[in-house]
């Protein structure tokens, strides 16, 4: 077969219709999906925004003969038959999935002249995920981890930006700020976003996912503490730049006084400038110590939770410590990061690890499960016996 369509809103595109995309590609020349627009669906990504992230998943996984139309005023399976591709294919999930298509499939060929459709089933492990599915997933602590699973790189760096963009709008009144101060926070979000500090390709943990994942945890923690109040703005602003500047080897100023200078030359809000500075150098493990900062527990906390999370994230996270450390000889490696857990599973058994409430009850039990299985594994390749 020559070419073969796909069609769909994509919003956004999915390991699962990937997956359809690849079986596409098994009997055909070449794959055109047609981006269709509907209109009575809120779309997270304008179409030329689906298109490009279709295209980069595509390129990502080495697929050069995959083409993205977007379909405007006409039936897909028109635009297909127009475009040379006689065939359209479909992924089936279920029953109710195929009586749709079928009745989808007969008013294409009976009623538009229009692509017949071919149907695929998709593997079990990729049967129940849609763009509803991956959408419904946006909120909770931890939804960017789950996502991940169930969306090519492109759509998950597409779909976290654009969460992380409405977080900071929000933040800084941009509904009602004037425009030089939206100028400013424009800026601002393009250059904590970019490639010279989370957005940077060298970062594994104290990256994006690690700017949503402590944000998500400020919202629930705000959502569980009646008297939060104007804190929590406070507590985000503080968390937007305390790993701005990350290096391994830091010169005179430590990261975190570093991202607090960061934040003094910002300009973002003069009322709070000083105290947000403090809060980020309270979270330094070396100058904190002798901060005495209202918040300090709670930003201690949110950078901490990832330590009390469930084994698959856990895992990831000492995945990412490990590649953001690779620099670090494995042996020398293994020595300062059991070091460094042993004393952290200590402040956990001695209560001492969450020093505020919410997180104490929500992650202590569990970091110290999570501490005692690596730090074990870590002791077993250095000979050293279990404390």
């Amino acid at each position: 077969m020559k070419k073969i369509g796909f069609s769909g809103t994509l919003d956004p595109i999915t390991n699962g219709h990937m997956w359809v995309i690849g079986e596409a590609r098994s009997i055909a020349d070449e794959v055109v999906v047609f981006l269709s627009q509907n209109p009575a669906k809120q779309a997270q990504f304008s179409p030329e925004e689906r298109k490009k992230i279709i295209e980069q998943s595509a390129a990502e996984r080495g697929w050069d003969n995959v083409q993205v139309v977007i379909v405007k005023g006409d039936y897909t399976a028109r635009a297909a038959k127009k475009h040379g591709a006689d065939y359209l294919i479909r992924g089936i999930r279920t029953t109710a999935d195929f009586d749709y298509e079928n009745l989808i499939q007969q008013t294409n060929v009976d009623v538009l002249q229009g692509a017949k459709t071919i149907f695929v089933m998709p593997p079990r492990d990729l049967g129940s995920v849609s763009s509803s599915f991956v959408r419904a997933l946006e909120g909770p602590v931890g939804w960017n981890w789950t996502m991940k699973k169930f969306v090519p790189g492109p759509a998950y760096q597409a779909w976290i930006l654009s969460w992380l963009r409405r977080e900071w709008e929000v933040l800084w009144n941009y509904s009602t700020a004037a425009p030089p101060a939206i100028l400013n926070a424009d800026r601002w979000f393009l250059h904590l976003t970019g490639a010279t500090a989370y957005g940077a390709a060298p970062r594994h943990y104290h990256n994006l996912d690690h700017l949503v994942h402590g944000l998500s945890e400020i919202r629930v923690w705000a959502a569980n503490t009646p008297a939060a109040g104007a804190d929590v703005d406070t507590v985000k602003k503080a968390f937007w730049f305390h790993d701005a500047l990350f290096d391994h080897e830091p010169g005179l100023f430590s990261n975190e006084e570093a991202s607090a200078r960061l934040w003094l030359g910002s300009g973002l809000d003069a009322e709070r400038m000083q105290d947000v500075a403090e809060l980020i150098r309270a979270t330094d493990h070396v100058q904190g110590a002798a901060i005495d900062h209202p918040l300090k527990d709670v930003m201690l906390g949110v950078n901490l939770a990832i330590l009390g999370q469930d084994d698959e994230v856990y895992l990831a996270y000492t995945r990412a410590i490990r590649q953001e450390f690779g620099h670090v000889p494995e042996e020398r490696f293994r020595q300062q990061r059991h070091q460094a857990l042993c004393h952290l599973r200590d402040k956990a058994r001695a209560g001492e690890l969450f020093a505020n409430d919410y997180f104490a009850d929500q992650y202590n039990d569990k970091a110290i499960d999570n501490l005692t299985r690596e730090i074990d594994a870590l002791g077993d390749a250095l000979g050293i016996l279990a404390p």
